[in-house]
């Protein structure tokens, strides 16, 4: 497998939360990042699958009016 080397600037914080991560899990922090951003691209293309699913049905003329939708809404703590 070919690999880059990608480099970010984060914060501190964030970094010392990885570097905690990585001595509890025994992993290095590269595999670390690398598995938090390939959940990260995986959900993101769920959600731009799901957008251009919900777009498809809006180009269908498949809606919900509002009001029904409000009805819902105002139901569900009853």
């Amino acid at each position: 497998m070919n690999t880059r080397v990608v480099t970010a600037h984060i914060p501190s914080e964030l970094a010392e939360q990885i570097d905690q991560l990585a001595e509890r899990l025994d992993r290095p922090k590269g595999w670390i990042v690398k598995q938090a951003l390939m959940s990260w691209v995986e959900l993101e293309a769920k959600r731009h699958q799901l957008t251009l699913e919900g777009l498809a049905d809006v180009d269908a003329g498949r809606l919900v009016d509002h009001t029904v939708i409000d009805t819902w809404a105002k139901n569900l703590d009853k």
